[in-house]
């Protein structure tokens, strides 16, 4: 069994971010260190969704639990393809509203940044795609891990923040527009 904590998780992903953002650099012969800003809150983002994702809330002993993999109890996936089933096994409603209010609001930030970074997603249903694709990209890397699951609600409820960042975003993008 591998174990991986936060640390070694949150380093692997900004290593290959960073990788990647050099390679852009290297293939345009430039920084646009504007761009760069707004994409690291891209990076801060989905660093969030990664810490909350693949580590749990509950801590033990004052400590983030360690992601385990272990190749022979991966099989079978925990998978729920079913919507709305995982969400009526809840002991309480505290754990309900937390799962439900969490996976919203961990994607609120993704549907405000995506048409910031990119100006062709300049649509509602260009950035809810993006966003679902961003959401089902993760629920998939669950798979391999057996403490967690992946779940269509959560796809659901993560594209849900995705759209109410979006309208967020049209919203002050519309004051703003009014104000001049």
């Amino acid at each position: 069994m591998t174990e991986i904590s936060l640390l070694q998780l949150e380093l692997l992903f900004a290593l290959i971010w960073l990788a990647c953002r050099i390679v852009v650099w290297i293939r345009k012969r430039r920084i646009d260190w504007k761009r760069e800003a707004v994409l690291l809150l891209m990076y801060v983002n989905l660093a969030v969704i990664i810490r909350f994702v693949f580590f749990p809330m509950s801590r033990v002993n004052g400590k983030v639990q360690l992601l385990r993999f272990d190749p022979s109890a991966v099989f079978p996936f925990k998978l729920n393809l079913i919507p709305f089933v995982h969400l009526l096994e809840y002991d309480s409603k505290k754990e309900l509203l937390l799962n439900v209010i969490g996976n919203t609001a961990m994607f609120i930030p993704t549907g405000v940044i995506l048409p910031i970074i990119y100006k062709k997603l300049n649509s509602f249903w260009k950035v809810i795609g993006i966003g679902a694709l961003i959401s089902l990209c993760i629920e998939i890397s669950q798979l391999p891990f057996f403490e967690r699951t992946s779940d269509f609600d959560d796809l659901l409820l993560n594209t849900l923040g995705v759209a109410i960042g979006y309208l967020i975003y049209k919203l002050v993008l519309n004051l703003i527009k009014r104000r001049r």
